[in-house]
């Protein structure tokens, strides 16, 4: 095994010579470094290392090796060093903690599995600098060796990626006989060196680009810009793939003098360390220790250290408040040992002893120190982010004294991750999958079962559907619930016709008939008239025959439909004056049968109003209740009417319940079933009723969702099971949880019941104060976390970037311009373009707003935080977002709009950018509140 392994990695490493080694050292000498934690990602036998420079000695390097030969010779020579024998995608580094990544990349045409990356599809050297960017921080410099392929690719997709999330510094093309000596190769590299920036931000810079030089060779922007760069002379050649760049050395210059040139051209600054706040006082921090975690209190030499990022700090404390930390310190690593006996399915004797040491720990804390939930303890050790751990350690009853200990002191809390190799059946492979993949994964199966695609897909027919063929791509399965739901009668159109080619499609074909919705007929179908699916040309037809309108009337009389506003509008409502039907029989003197008409197709009951002036001259209107209610008679008549000459015509009836079938008997819902979940990680003592399970598949497959549950069915487990299901699937990488301000402690205490090994940050009312909120927010960015729960006054303190709400707040403008200019085009009623006039004013005002306030770069903005899945607990707090209707004074429909409302629809709509409409779930036992539109 250990030979093969060493004969793979020779398709991807390339041993780098002491001179470039030495100049990429140099480089980050030049930039400040001095102290410090270095990661080389794939580091071989650890020539980078070996020569890192005498005035580098305070840098501590981290190397990844995934040959077990080459890692096991590098830990023995360089013992000094941590070294993980295993591969990038596998090895557990801490987010934003290293100053500096220095290596050369493994280079190859295949891609790794790490699910947190898979969505981008990265071949290994961009994965590389993906996961890398993400574990060096904020001012943190990587250099990276690495093939031309990576600036010189026609396919921008991975530069624009990185630029987005660094700044390039500067980069270096090597000749191709660099590692001609070394690895006996001719191939052009570059060095690249990138500085980290604090966010990721929407930027193009000229680099992610490609130019043609003055010889016409094409290659990245940023060489034919800056030719001093090149260390060699750009030519063409002849290669098995064709005629390609190459970088030739020229015969009179030495390497390493020109490595000398160009790196003092390379320009930055490293801070020795991110200092948020500079002290007067000695800084005495240390670089962190990578086994303690990031915002926690540690023991370094007897003294109290607090970790924060890539460094620690020492912290001053009076005895007995260092005496409770060192004692909470204690239990909560003892704690995080008996999770990781547990997680990794250790023996009940093993388990029991660590308990054994828990209880002795805690009772001898307690005893002198009393519960770990008291205030005292919290006010010591609340900044570490183990505290709602240890807290949950504790049951503790209303009048806050202990009821009991938690179930981990005497009990298994814990089930562990399975991994299964091998499976007899296709039905049992599937299951896995969908547990294991969150899709079908017909790789996973064919390797579970040892059976190829064609067996499992005739042992699974009616279980599994193959998609209809997409150009260029493998064949795609899913599974029968996701198949035959949804709209059914657009998939039956597209089985059909790709039955026509393929014959494999025709049982997509037989499937789909058998869950067509019964096609409705007209008596079926309630119509009024105002129905928007009807079309304009119908609703002018029946006018005109209900009217017997003229013939030469016809011609400016228009019946239109405003879609911007959802409006019906007719053009032209006085001009047929001397019709009788028109003004006596179907209308009144005061108003007529079209206005009544157009009153009845926007769903308003018809008013007739009498003007007066009151004693300052203004005109009032006052409900004239006697011609009303004439009017409204009037009214009921073209109702029935309608309803009675609708289906009366055979080509009428027959299409337009053809169309109704098609527009809203298509769909067929989903049916989510989660017994196949296996949640690991979970607390076996707690079983998840299968409506829970349902609702956690709900989440995990279909996307955006509502958990509509009454109270005491158990939204909160089925939100915690979700979030962390999602993040196990590589789904998510960091959901934040909003729940009322009262109840965040409960929430943590109860998610952590549930699953003891969560890796949870939790806010406390302090860290939203106007001084700390930065810090948090900071917090939240960097930390590696599962989940992060906070209240809801403190969401809305995250503020989306001032250019976001820029974008969408104009989007919004012009949605509005747009129905104003359609209204005013057909004539629409004036009180919906005032509505849409003073909205428009309203929205260009929060704009004035938004570009006046000051643009302070240290706010950290929702975007720069990491989510990607958002669960609001209590969501019909967040009712009263502005609607337009054109129904009148319809209880509950508020006209003017909550700000923590507009503030929420931002956010979500930037997640649902983010996740393709996947990453919103909210959770309430009230969705309708008054009226349909208070709804979350």
């Amino acid at each position: 095994e250990e030979y093969e392994a060493a004969r793979q990695s020779t398709l991807t490493a390339f041993y780098t010579p002491p001179v470039v080694i030495r100049s990429m050292y140099q480089a980050l000498e030049n930039m400040g470094l001095k102290s410090g934690n270095i990661v080389e990602p794939s580091c071989g036998i650890g020539n980078f290392i070996g020569m890192k420079p005498e005035s580098l000695s305070d840098c501590k390097v981290y190397g990844v090796e995934i040959d077990s030969i080459s890692g096991r010779i590098a830990a023995q020579l360089y013992q000094k060093s941590t070294i993980a024998v295993q591969g990038y995608e596998e090895v557990n580094l801490p987010d934003s903690f290293f100053d500096a990544a220095i290596g050369n990349v493994p280079f190859g045409q295949f891609k790794v599995l790490d699910k947190r990356y898979d969505k981008n599809n990265f071949l290994i050297h961009d994965y590389f600098f993906a996961k890398t960017l993400d574990k060096v921080r904020p001012g943190g410099v990587i250099a990276f060796i690495t093939s031309s392929g990576t600036m010189d690719k026609s396919n921008p997709a991975i530069r624009k990626y990185i630029a987005q999330r660094a700044e390039l510094i500067g980069a270096i093309r090597l000749p191709n006989d660099t590692f001609k000596g070394n690895a006996g190769t001719e191939v052009t590299s570059d060095i690249l060196f990138l500085q980290k920036r604090d966010r990721v931000i929407e930027v193009e810079p000229e680099w992610i680009y490609l130019d043609t030089d003055e010889n016409g060779i094409t290659q990245n922007c940023y060489f034919v810009q800056h030719p001093e760069m090149v260390l060699g002379e750009m030519v063409m050649e002849s290669t098995q793939y064709g005629m390609d760049s190459t970088c030739r050395p020229y015969p009179d210059r030495s390497l390493e003098e020109q490595l000398a040139e160009a790196i003092e051209t390379i320009q930055a600054e490293i801070s020795e360390y991110e200092a948020e706040e500079l002290v007067e006082t000695e800084d005495k921090s240390i670089p962190a220790d990578l086994t303690v975690a990031n915002f926690s209190y540690t023991l370094h030499e007897g003294q109290i250290y607090y970790r924060e990022n890539s460094r620690m700090k020492p912290v001053e404390l009076s005895v007995t408040a260092a005496n409770r930390v060192k004692g909470m310190i204690a239990i909560r690593d003892c704690v995080r040992e008996l999770i990781a006996y547990q997680t990794e399915g250790y023996s009940d004797s093993v388990i029991t002893d660590q308990q054994k040491k828990l209880n002795t720990l805690y009772d001898r804390f307690q005893s002198k120190y009393g519960l770990l939930n008291a205030r005292a303890n919290s006010t010591v050790f609340s900044d570490d982010n183990s505290y709602p751990l240890l807290c949950s350690l504790e049951i503790v009853a209303e009048d806050g004294t202990l009821e009991r200990k938690a179930d981990m002191f005497t009990k298994r809390t814990i089930k562990p991750h399975q991994t299964v190799t091998r499976v007899d059946t296709a039905s049992e492979a599937l299951s896995l999958s969908l547990s294991e993949r969150a899709f079908v994964d017909m790789d996973y199966m064919c390797s579970l079962t040892g059976k190829s695609v064609d067996v499992i897909e005739k042992e699974l027919e009616g279980v599994i559907f193959r998609l209809p063929d997409v150009p260029g791509s493998d064949a795609k399965f899913v599974s029968e619930d996701e198949y035959l739901s949804g709209n059914v009668r657009q998939k039956l159109k597209e089985a059909i016709l790709a039955a026509e080619g393929n014959e494999v499609y025709r049982s997509n074909v037989e499937a789909l008939k058998k869950v067509q919705p019964k096609d409705l007929t007209a008596s079926e179908i309630s119509v009024r008239l105002g129905a928007t699916w009807i079309p304009p040309k119908d609703i002018e037809d029946f006018v005109f025959e209900l009217l017997e309108t003229p013939n030469y009337s016809r011609w400016n009389i228009k019946v239109r439909f405003i879609k911007v506003t959802g409006e019906w509008n007719i053009e032209g409502k006085s001009v047929d004056r001397g019709n009788v039907k028109a003004n006596s029989m179907y209308g009144t003197h005061r108003a007529n049968a079209y206005r009544i008409i157009e009153d009845t197709l926007n769903l308003r009951d018809v008013r007739i109003y009498d003007y007066v002036e009151d004693e300052y001259g203004k005109k009032k209107a006052i409900l004239n209740k006697k011609e009303t209610a004439i009017a409204q008679g009037k009214q009921d008549l073209i109702k029935q009417a309608f309803l009675d000459w609708i289906w009366k015509n055979p080509e009428r009836r027959q299409r337009l319940t053809a169309d109704y079938n098609e527009r809203f008997n298509a769909i067929r819902p989903r049916e989510y079933d989660g017994s196949h979940l296996n949640f690991y990680g979970m607390n076996p003592e707690i079983k998840l009723r299968q409506h829970q399970k349902n609702g956690v598949a709900r989440i995990i497959y279909g996307g955006n969702s509502l958990l509509a549950y009454v109270v005491g069915a158990g939204k909160t487990y089925t939100m915690v099971a979700a979030a962390m299901e999602c993040k196990r699937l590589g789904l998510c990488n960091k959901s934040m949880i909003v729940v009322p301000n009262h109840i965040i402690e409960q929430f943590a205490a109860e998610w952590l019941q549930l699953y003891p090994s969560a890796n949870l940050l939790v806010s406390t009312k302090k860290d939203f104060e106007t001084k700390n909120r930065k810090k948090f927010c900071a917090r939240i960015a960097t930390s590696d976390i599962d989940a992060v729960i906070i209240g809801h006054s403190q969401f809305e303190k995250i503020p989306l970037s001032v250019e976001r709400q820029e974008r969408m707040l104009r989007e919004q403008i012009q949605e509005v311009v747009a129905g104003i200019r359609e209204a005013k085009n057909s004539r629409g009623d004036r009180i919906t373009v005032k509505k849409l006039e003073k909205t428009k004013k309203s929205l260009e005002t929060r704009l004035k707003k938004l570009n006046d306030q000051s643009r302070k770069d240290d706010v950290v903005c929702f975007e720069e935080l990491g989510i990607d899945r958002l669960f609001v607990d209590e969501a019909d707090s967040y009712k009263n977002l502005y609607l337009y209707t054109k129904m009148r004074n319809v209880g509950g429909v508020a006209q003017t709009e909550a700000q923590k409302s507009s503030d929420m629809f931002m956010k979500t709509g930037y997640l649902d950018e983010l996740t393709g409409g996947r990453g919103v779930i909210f959770a309430t036992g009230t969705p309708i509140s008054n009226s349909m539109v208070v709804r979350p």
